[in-house]
């Protein structure tokens, strides 16, 4: 996935001519604390939220203003691990994307990146979770969808985590089936430190919900 790809076209730039209201105003519409400045098709930066609202006169544009402007960009072909890591370093709420001529192209929200993690760690989908603790020389995911797959199940999505000051890595599973009892008893067969375990289950498990309801929040 490029960046490209996650672009939302709903929601609309800035321009110099706007006024510090109607920007405030599209910020609160949204659910955004940075929007986009664009003008004809020229990125000139990121206005914030905390700067704005300090702003006296509501009615002036923001073009008139000596206000600090934030610069971050992606383009339009990074990987979506570049725009994860930039929402994460600066903390922003959007992330604009550019062609290679700086000519702007569209804006990454929150949602979208959301919705691609969903996606690719199968967040929707049906199953329980195995926390695995492994030395990091022994990280053969080949070996251990084998033995998930001797179960008749699935690996749906992984991911390993390491620690500093640490030779373990920490390894977790999404598996496509809530009965883990056997695949557990398999995983300490073969010596697998089994950290935790979560099943996604109606009765007991409310991650669906608890995802929906975060996806309705940053709805826009």
């Amino acid at each position: 996935m490029i960046a490209e790809e996650l672009i939302s076209n709903i929601i609309p730039p800035l321009k110099t001519s706007d006024t510090v209201q109607k920007a405030l105003e599209r910020m609160s519409e949204f659910k955004l604390f940075h929007m986009p400045i664009v003008n004809e098709e020229q990125f000139l930066g990121l206005l914030t939220e905390d700067e704005l609202i300090e702003v006296r006169d509501p009615a002036a544009a923001i073009g008139s203003l000596p206000l600090s402007v934030l610069n971050p960009f992606v383009y339009r072909d990074a990987h979506v691990y570049d725009v994860i890591r930039l929402f994460n370093q600066l903390q922003l709420s959007i992330v604009p994307v550019l062609d290679y001529q700086k000519n702007y192209l569209g804006m990454i929200s929150v949602q979208s990146v959301m919705e691609y993690v969903a996606d690719i760690f199968a967040v929707k989908e049906p199953g329980g979770v195995i926390v695995l603790e492994i030395g990091n020389r022994n990280n053969s995911l080949s070996h251990m969808a084998q033995i998930v797959e001797a179960d008749n199940a699935q690996i749906l999505s992984s991911y390993t985590q390491a620690f500093p000051d640490s030779t373990k890595l920490e390894v977790t599973l999404k598996i496509n089936k809530t009965e883990l009892s056997g695949i557990i008893a398999s995983f300490e067969r073969y010596d697998y430190e089994v950290k935790a375990v979560f099943n996604n289950t109606t009765s007991d498990d409310g991650t669906t919900d608890r995802y929906n309801s975060l996806m309705n929040y940053l709805n826009v």
